[in-house]
């Protein structure tokens, strides 16, 4: 079972039929669903940007981030992407959580509400003290960039998982 962390968090339009707070859909997901706190159908076309509500907002503990990030499925079907991916939620903001969507369909889609429109990863920080240095260690890869590592100029570097 994954750690896990008590995170407050407010309904700010509540009303007669609430939506379901933010959750996991499986106990192996790493991200819980954020759904659209819209009052009617939005209709995103082609190309088009939308910053879509959610109705929530949450005080995350220092040291943690949140990160809004594509539903594959939303992608897959709606061609509905965030366009920001992932988008930062930082431990010292306090607004609403708003999801940055782009449809990069052939298209329009339609969002209604409750639709499950990203998904929110909690995960930890860490900050960087910069030390500033004369040169930087070498290694293997040096500068290689973009496509690099599948150009044959990159050595294995052993075997990946157990």
């Amino acid at each position: 079972m994954s750690p896990e962390l008590r995170v407050d968090i407010v309904r700010l339009r509540p009303g007669p039929e609430p939506l379901p707070l933010p959750q996991y859909m499986t106990d192996g997901a790493a991200g819980c669903d954020l759904a659209a706190d819209i009052e009617r159908p939005l209709t995103v076309a082609p190309g088009e940007r939308v910053l879509v509500p959610t109705g929530i907002a949450i005080a995350l503990p220092w040291g943690y981030e949140g990160q809004v990030r594509p539903r594959s499925g939303l992608a897959f079907r709606e061609g509905l992407t965030v366009a920001n991916a992932p988008g930062t939620i930082d431990s010292d903001y306090r607004g609403e959580i708003q999801v940055l969507l782009v449809n990069l369909g052939d298209r329009p889609a339609t969002i209604r509400r409750g639709d499950r429109i990203a998904q929110l990863v909690i995960a930890p920080i860490v900050r960087a003290i910069w030390n500033e240095a004369p040169a930087l260690p070498a290694t293997l890869r040096q500068a290689g960039g973009f496509g690099s590592t599948g150009d044959g100029s990159a050595r294995p570097g052993g075997p990946c998982g157990p």
